[in-house]
C-alpha cells in the first residue's frame, strides 16, 4: 500500500527555519515524483515545491530561495527545509506522490493520487 506521512511541523518565530519530512512506505521514492503542497485558512491549496527521480525541481516564486527539496534514499524519505519563514508561510503542509511514468513530460505533475495528512506549520512571533 503506497503511503506518504508528513512530520516535522510546528511553531516557529518569523525568520526561523523548520525541515518537514515525506516519508514514504509501500513504493521506493527514486520511481516517484514528488509534490510538497500547503493550504492555509480561507484559501486553495497551493503548490510550494515538486521534485522528479532525475532530480529536477520546481518552487512557487513565493518560496523561491528560502525552501529547499531533498531526499534520502536509504530512508525512503523526502524532505522540505523551510528558511527564513514568514507569516504569510503558515499553513497545512502535504506531500503528494505520483508514479514517475505517469507525468514523465512535467516536472509538476498535473495530478497526484498518493497524499500524506499533512502537517501544521505556523509562523508567529
Amino acid at each position: 500500500q503506497v503511503q506518504v506521512v508528513e512530520s516535522g511541523g510546528g511553531l516557529v518565530q518569523p525568520g526561523g527555519s523548520l525541515r518537514l519530512s515525506c516519508a514514504a512506505s509501500g513504493f521506493i521514492l527514486d520511481d516517484y515524483a514528488i509534490g510538497w503542497f500547503r493550504q492555509a485558512p480561507g484559501k486553495e491549496r497551493e503548490g510550494v515545491s515538486c521534485v522528479k527521480p532525475s532530480g529536477s525541481t520546481r518552487y512557487a516564486e513565493s518560496v523561491k530561495g528560502r525552501f529547499t527539496i531533498s531526499r534520502d534514499n536509504a530512508k525512503n524519505t523526502m524532505y522540505l527545509q523551510m528558511n527564513s519563514l514568514k507569516p504569510e508561510d503558515t499553513a497545512v503542509y502535504y506531500c503528494a506522490a505520483e508514479p514517475a511514468y505517469y507525468c514523465s513530460d512535467y516536472v509538476c505533475c498535473p495530478r497526484y493520487d498518493y497524499w500524506g495528512q499533512g502537517t501544521q506549520v505556523t509562523v508567529s512571533s
